[in-house]
């Protein structure tokens, strides 16, 4: 497009992150070679939305290969040049375009897909169709509810790289100081007060920890809320917390469900 691009892309090892490091950062050194520049091309990360291929793949698909009609950017999907559509109609594919997991999804006979693919991108050049990406779950999830609670599982399990997840600050629910204040004081059954002034007991240590990972505070603000004297000091309290957790089985049994309510997701109910 005139000033991003859009890619669908299958990665079967999960490491998504370095494929688009190496095409962002290979496209800019070319850019800034042949356009005599230097400096950063692209600006922020990549967006990236994980999509169910039986439920939204086909459609996906249709939606960017018309991306340049809807922005009058051309008449029809094959008269933009820089589209991948002309290897999805043509009898000769595109070398750096796999088209058969789209096209098999119409018809397992090659000639045929391609001729029913094009009816089906082009059927819709003048229908107002529905943005399939304003069905996007917590910034990063195209698919339907099973889909959706299979990937958040994962992640909880951290069978998926967080690493690899481009909104994960959108997905993650940001809790408030009093909800974690509230649901620690219940778990440990201690008075808040008592809470925020016993400086050695385990229950403040959770408190720290849990604001500092799911709270929608800073540092500066979980200072003020637990009277540490600085930032560091609230990272040994969660370091601390940490230790405590991996050697003490009791704890740990009793931070478990504490942990289980704050470790979810915004978004839709599912």
């Amino acid at each position: 497009m005139g000033n991003h691009y859009h890619l669908i892309i299958e990665t079967p090892e999960g490491n998504l992150g370095r494929a688009m490091h190496y095409i962002n950062s290979s496209y800019a050194t070319y850019t800034n070679v042949k356009r005599k520049r230097s400096g950063h091309l692209f600006q922020g990360r990549y967006k990236a939305i994980l999509v169910d291929r039986e439920s939204y793949l086909l459609e996906l698909s249709r939606y960017v290969h018309l991306n340049p009609v809807r922005a009058k950017m051309a008449d029809t999907p094959q008269a933009y040049r820089y589209s991948s559509y002309h290897a999805y109609i043509n009898e000769k594919g595109g070398a750096l375009v796999h088209t058969g997991t789209v096209l098999g999804m119409i018809s397992g006979k090659g000639r045929e897909a391609k001729y029913l693919y094009r009816d089906f991108v082009e059927s819709a050049v003048d229908n107002d169709l529905e943005n399939p990406l304003e069905k996007v779950y917590g910034g990063m999830i195209l698919g339907n509810e099973n889909f959706i609670r299979d990937v958040l599982q994962r992640l909880q399990d951290k069978e998926v790289p967080w690493e690899e997840v481009s909104s994960r600050k959108d997905l993650r629910r940001g809790f408030e100081p009093q909800e974690v204040l509230a649901a620690v004081s219940e778990c440990f059954r201690v008075d808040r007060a008592d809470l925020l002034s016993d400086r050695r007991g385990p229950a403040r240590k959770a408190f720290v920890y849990l604001l500092k990972n799911y709270a929608t505070i800073g540092n500066r603000e979980i200072c003020e809320i637990v009277g540490c004297k600085s930032a560091s000091a609230a990272t040994k309290i969660c370091r601390a917390f940490e230790r405590d957790l991996e050697e003490d089985a009791a704890l740990r049994k009793v931070v478990k469900p504490l942990m289980a309510q704050f470790s979810t997701f915004k978004g839709r109910p599912l």
